[in-house]
């Protein structure tokens, strides 16, 4: 769980010091940082689908696949968090919170940084390698990267990414805790095919920053077990 908790304080310390950096930084200045880490959360995201979606033949082609799953995952799990109102629950007990704490904009600072700092194929193989064997390393190199990223992201969004290292840390502990029940089932072709799902969404999160077009990202995250649902049908089958 080493592995897991440094990686939870490591969002957390950045979180504090872009807090830190938002103080000294004009309206102007944050909507143009705003931008420019939305076009760097979109070019990781593209890079985690094309890693996953694209495969060089043996002819030194380039082949893809998984595209109608893709598609299919998004439609259900698109459908099933709008029918759930994920979005809106996330958001009211957000609100809640900066009602109660009197804190402005946690609710998009929260909800950004926890899809960021979850979703992703270090924060699930990083997790099972530090439960199965005790080897640390994915973790520490993803926590390196995450605190870059928070700072930067708090500086922008406010104290709600300070705040997502708890749900990395119970994500990710989860992952670390279950880790040999978890290997067995996400890995291989279904590990691709999460994680494509993932990134796609970690490109929607990119978008919200960087434009107008607000995804309830929230409500696509069921998205992200269709998946794990199809393999296992097709295992039974």
């Amino acid at each position: 769980m080493f592995g897991v908790i440094f990686n939870g304080v490591a969002v957390l310390i950045g979180g504090i010091i872009g807090l830190l950096f938002k103080k000294g930084i004009p309206e102007s200045i944050e909507k143009s940082i705003n931008k420019a880490m939305g076009i760097v959360v979109v070019i990781i995201g593209l890079n985690g689908v094309i890693s996953n979606m694209f495969v060089i033949g043996s002819d030194g082609s380039l082949h893809s696949s998984g595209e109608l799953l893709l598609v299919l995952s998004f439609a259900i799990g698109t459908l099933v968090g709008e029918v759930l109102k994920l979005d809106d629950k996330i958001n009211a007990f957000s609100s809640k919170i900066e009602q109660h704490f009197h804190i402005e904009g946690f609710s998009s600072g929260f909800i950004t940084g926890s899809s960021i700092f979850c979703i992703g194929a270090m924060g699930i193989i990083g997790s099972m390698t530090s439960g199965l064997t005790g080897d640390n390393s994915i973790l520490i190199t993803k926590s390196i990267i995450d605190f870059v990223i928070a700072i930067v992201l708090a500086a922008s969004l406010g104290i709600g990414v300070m705040f997502s290292f708890v749900p990395v840390v119970i994500y990710q502990g989860t992952i670390c805790l279950l880790a040999g029940l978890l290997s067995n089932i996400l890995m291989g072709e279904l590990l691709i095919q999460v994680c494509m799902v993932g990134f796609t969404l970690i490109i929607c999160v990119g978008l919200n920053l960087m434009t107008n077009i607000k995804f309830k990202t929230v409500n696509m995250l069921p998205s992200l077990l269709v998946p794990i649902i199809y393999y296992g049908i097709m295992k039974l089958l």
